[in-house]
């Protein structure tokens, strides 16, 4: 590696440890005095920060009683919806495993998930649907993994049982993750987490990031995979003509 980007992941990595050591300071200090901490999703959003991203935030995100879906490139998404929503996650049990990302998840109420386990599917509905009766916003990831930049992937219906009927009042808000020319930050194929993280604090330039949090609609009644259709449609038309829709398999 050039010692360019040695002394930028060096200087990130730096900063991101700093970020972490103050937040846990205030998270720690709100349990302390058993308040509830408002830290972790903030603290999400200040390792955005230190990692280099600059987000943009296009609409209104909904704050309570819903659930965004959302496209998925990287495990910056995470970091800048927390951000800018005060979100949690439903997210693969992959990320789990990643180096202080992952725990750093944990303290904001992430839902690991294993999409391959197809037994366990009734009971992570049954936990999505209990997550979307508290008072901060849920997001999932219903392509199932990360998409290459300018491609969208068929959405996994399964979770969306949650919203099979949904809790009263609960609303559904598609939100479009854009990253522009930072196309390289994508975390895709068989590319290790901690090498991807190493790359992304080396690269050179900011990360511009915008959100686009599209108009909510009620999911009641048309059932799960046509609530999935509706958000991925919405999103696509977001994208406009660059984007790739991969269809599903066998269509």
């Amino acid at each position: 590696m050039p010692l360019g980007a040695r002394l930028r992941l060096t200087v990130r990595a730096a900063a991101m440890l700093a970020t972490l050591l103050r937040y846990l300071l205030l998270h720690g200090l709100w349990r302390l005095v058993r308040l509830r901490s408002p830290w972790p999703p903030r603290f999400l959003g200040a390792l955005a920060r230190a990692v280099g991203v600059r987000t943009t935030v296009v609409g209104t995100p909904v704050t309570r009683d819903v659930l965004y879906l959302a496209n998925h490139q990287s495990w910056i998404d995470i970091l800048a919806i927390a951000g800018a929503s005060g979100s949690a996650f439903v997210a693969k049990g992959e990320l789990r495993d990643a180096p202080l990302v992952g725990w750093l998840c944990t303290l904001n109420h992430t839902l690991f998930v294993d999409r391959g386990d197809r037994l366990g599917v009734a009971r992570q509905i049954d936990t999505l649907r209990q997550a979307l009766l508290a008072d901060h916003p849920v997001t999932v990831f219903p392509e199932g993994t990360t998409a290459r930049p300018g491609e969208l992937l068929p959405f996994k219906a399964a979770l969306l049982g949650a919203v099979d009927p949904p809790p009263p009042g609960l609303r559904v808000q598609p939100v479009y993750l854009d990253y522009g020319d930072a196309r390289d930050v994508a975390w895709v194929g068989d590319e290790a987490g901690t090498a991807n993280a190493a790359r992304v604090l080396a690269r050179s330039g900011r990360i511009g990031l915008t959100i686009h949090f599209l108009p909510a609609f009620d999911p009641a009644g048309p059932g799960r995979k046509a609530v999935a259709a509706r958000a991925r449609d919405a999103i696509a038309a977001a994208m406009g003509a660059s984007v790739s829709l991969v269809p599903s398999p066998g269509t």
